[in-house]
């Protein structure tokens, strides 16, 4: 399979017609042993002394790159620009990696948000808001709509990020009179600006959505009040007010630190050492959280045809960089479907739970073994729209057309539970 060549399980899906999963949650849950549900603070603690050791080691081993190239420089007189080369490769080569172990402090971050890095409530939520908040995430906000989005994938009403834009946001004519070039002059780019734009949604979606929710639930009034920071935001229950802001002070004292930081190295040293990885860390959070609910071939649902079951099977595993993804991004897009059914299960035992969901799922179990990064332009820029009706919908490109239909009964066969005793048993699981 060529980098630029769609995986076999992508091929097959869009090829055939979709029917919701008729398995139940009983026969899901009677699939996982008991012993994958129990959670070790000594592991735990592990895991984030590997993940800081590495982030050091990367760290120590960066300050060595401008002196040893001023030593050959200097050494062999002449090969200026060899010895530059060779700089910005090192550099490159150190922010690629610090880039994935800081995203990995992320991931076990999402971890304790959930409660499996250890049986003590105050452990996992002193690890989750120190591992964030060094990476500047706001760890009780976050949290908090996380959580809200666990109970509602998939849903185009209530879920929390990634809602599809439909027909009427982008003011497209209706379906049966609307042409071609009625989506082109919407959707229709060149590939260097499609890419220019993807780049800056890596970069910088992040931000975005922690700043004025973009690409989050319409239910929310649109505008800058409606943000990760504000404990007065109406992202938030009055209750949270008080973990939203020590979410804040805990920004602005890791700010702080920065800023003292940047002024005992300097500017660029700050860039180069804290910056871009930094900047290539939310690149990676953003890649996996797209593309876990973002595929021409997953649907969302509408009103009572959305479940729970439906929800967590509308996602995607992938193995988003292999082996490096699965030692320090914990598992997190390797094993996506098994955690949102079993999101209290601690992520190094989810291996094993996707394996027997699988077993379960057949068919209905969605893996792509797609290069991630074409699958990542793919769903850029094939995932533009849904319509304004339909239960259950799927992404339609440019050209208006979506990459999977429908069976004839796939509307309105049973899904198993209704919306609330979904609800009902999602917040059982939350911690």
């Amino acid at each position: 399979m060529g980098i630029f060549e769609n995986g076999p399980e992508y091929e097959h899906r869009k090829n055939t017609d979709f029917s919701p999963p008729q398995v139940t949650l009983a026969e899901i849950h009677a699939a996982i042993p008991k012993h994958l549900y129990q959670k070790s603070t000594r592991k735990s603690l592990q895991y984030v002394a590997r993940d800081v050791f590495f982030a050091a080691l990367f760290y120590a081993a960066a300050t060595y790159i401008d002196p040893l190239c001023r030593a050959l420089d200097s050494q062999y007189a002449g090969h200026y620009r060899a010895f530059e080369v060779l700089r910005w490769t090192l550099w490159s080569v150190y922010w690629f990696w610090q880039g994935v172990a800081l995203a990995g402090w992320w991931c076990l971050g999402h971890e304790a948000g959930h409660g499996t890095m250890s049986p003590y409530s105050c452990v996992n939520h002193i690890l989750g808001f120190a591992l964030h908040t060094s990476i500047l995430v706001p760890y009780y906000s976050w949290r908090s709509t996380h959580h809200a989005h666990h109970k509602a994938t998939g849903s185009i009403e209530r879920d929390e990020n990634y809602v599809p834009r439909t027909r009427t946001d982008y003011e497209l004519p209706p379906e049966g009179v609307a042409h071609v070039m009625d989506y082109h002059d919407i959707f229709e780019e060149t590939p260097i600006y499609t890419l220019v734009r993807i780049v800056m949604m890596q970069l910088l979606g992040w931000h975005a959505y922690l700043s004025y929710n973009a690409l989050g639930s319409k239910m929310y009034p649109p505008g800058m009040g409606t943000n990760h920071f504000s404990p007065y935001s109406p992202l938030f229950k009055a209750h949270e007010r008080w973990n939203i802001i020590i979410s804040d002070i805990g920004l602005l004292g890791m700010s702080a630190i920065l800023y003292y930081y940047a002024k005992q190295v300097g500017l660029a040293d700050f860039v180069k050492f804290y910056f871009i990885p930094y900047l290539l860390a939310n690149h990676w959070i953003v890649m996996l959280t797209f593309l876990h609910h973002s595929d021409p071939t997953i649907p969302h649902y509408r009103g009572k045809e959305w479940s729970f079951l439906r929800g967590a099977v509308a996602t995607v595993d992938r193995p988003l960089l292999g082996w490096i993804g699965r030692f320090f991004l914990h598992n997190v897009s390797h094993d996506h479907v098994a955690h949102h059914f079993f999101s209290i299960i601690p992520f190094y035992n989810q291996p094993e739970v996707t394996e027997r969901i699988k077993a379960v799922l057949k068919d209905q179990y969605n893996y792509d073994s797609t290069n991630t990064f074409y699958a990542l332009y793919r769903s850029f820029s094939e995932c533009c729209f849904i319509e304004d009706d339909g239960d259950i919908v799927f992404y339609k490109n440019q050209d208006g057309v979506a990459q999977r239909n429908l069976a004839s009964n796939a509307v309105g066969s049973d899904s198993g539970y209704s919306s609330s005793e979904n609800e009902e048993k999602a917040d059982k699981k939350t911690v």
